[in-house]
């Protein structure tokens, strides 16, 4: 959908006797075929306005380091888009000689076998276990700089594929939106942090559905026990939707990790809103009886409509996912758990279009409104 320009912002300075035109010309000479051109304007104008009100030095400066982390992030990760990265989480104290280590360098090796990045902190412990896994090539750090000595593992510590943040906020949200999946191994107060924020940005809708993997050596008690947790005090008590539950998998090897990672990319390649309609992204169409299936199996997800799918690319969609299918519907925007069930349901290769029934689909017009 277009970016619609905040009038507000300019309202504010035309009722202040301020020129905007000389902001809109300097925005055209540098990028003069930039689609994005309305969301930097409003970028200049909120700075415009922080200046013009001038009231705390503290606050600018948080934003000005926040601006610069965000363009340096963007700046350091173009080099890696297109390619699957999966965050990693665990304890920086977990030593070498325990089988939670060993296992995270597993996983490591096996995602970068995969041909996927690992996200970590860029710490110790499960961090460097899972670098050191993957080799450099396969793996990105995303590391704090703290007020005492700090250092990044050995595997990407004076590398291009180091990235240091500021503030913590701005290195959460690259640790999940960079990632296409998350491997949660046990952990402290930041490893629990960071799995109930993840849970709650998917289950709210604020971040995409992506695998979420519990982690844990065979015979661990750190995650069941969390689990139990959540299913007899959240569940049992209707602070969380029993479907909720579907957006955790736990596992004992970085075999079943990897596994639930590449399964949910089976057939799911992403997803994205298009106007009012919930747009998922397949590498394989359903059949005729599957997506038939579909209308009364998981009705409850509709606001109205059926789904219905097509081989079209989407108004503003990127070129190079012009090939992929759609499926699309009304989505009411609750219930993610039940929505994952849906993505497990497209990803059984039973429920794939054949090569004729897949030629029909492609001549299917988009509905949208």
């Amino acid at each position: 959908m277009p970016y619609v320009p905040n009038d507000v912002l300019s309202r504010h300075f035309q009722d202040n006797g301020i020129d905007l035109s000389r902001i809109e010309e300097q925005l055209s000479l540098v990028a003069p075929n930039s689609p994005n051109l309305p969301l930097y304007r409003d970028m200049m104008l909120t700075v415009l306005r922080m200046a013009h009100d001038d009231r705390n030095r503290w606050n600018a400066k948080i934003t000005l380091q926040a601006l610069r982390e965000l363009d340096n992030a963007f700046r350091v990760l173009e080099q890696f888009r297109g390619r699957r990265k999966v965050t990693v989480f665990g304890s920086a104290r977990t030593p070498v000689e325990h089988p939670i280590y060993a296992l995270a360098r597993e996983l490591g090796r096996k995602l970068a076998a995969s041909d996927m990045m690992v996200i970590t902190g860029a710490g110790g412990g499960i961090m460097a276990a899972a670098h050191e896994g993957a080799g450099l090539d396969y793996s990105l750090g995303f590391n704090i700089t703290l007020p005492f000595e700090q250092h990044a593992n050995a595997t990407v510590d004076g590398t291009g594929n180091l990235l240091p943040f500021h503030f913590f906020f701005t290195r959460k949200l690259f640790f999940v939106k960079e990632a296409d999946a998350l491997v949660l191994c046990p952990g402290g107060f930041g490893t629990l942090d960071e799995a109930l924020e993840v849970l709650t940005l998917v289950q709210t809708g604020k971040s995409p559905l992506v695998p979420i993997v519990l982690l844990d050596a065979p015979g661990g008690t750190f995650w069941e026990g969390a689990l139990a947790f959540i299913r007899n005090e959240l569940e049992a008590n209707r602070y969380i939707l029993p479907t909720d539950m579907n957006l955790l998998k736990l596992v004992y090897s970085a075999d079943e990790a990897v596994d639930e990672i590449n399964r949910f990319y089976s057939n799911f390649h992403s997803s994205r809103w298009l106007k009012n309609t919930f747009v998922i992204r397949m590498h394989h169409p359903l059949s005729e009886e599957a997506l038939a299936h579909l209308q009364d199996a998981f009705a409850d997800l509709r606001l109205s409509e059926d789904f219905h799918q097509h081989g079209h690319q989407d108004e503003h969609d990127d070129e190079q996912l012009s090939h992929l299918t759609r499926l699309a519907f009304k989505f009411n925007g609750r219930n993610q758990g039940r929505l994952r069930a849906l993505v497990d349901y497209i990803n059984l290769s039973e429920n794939w279009a054949s090569p004729v029934q897949a030629q029909h689909m492609r001549a299917q017009p988009l509905k949208t409104t």
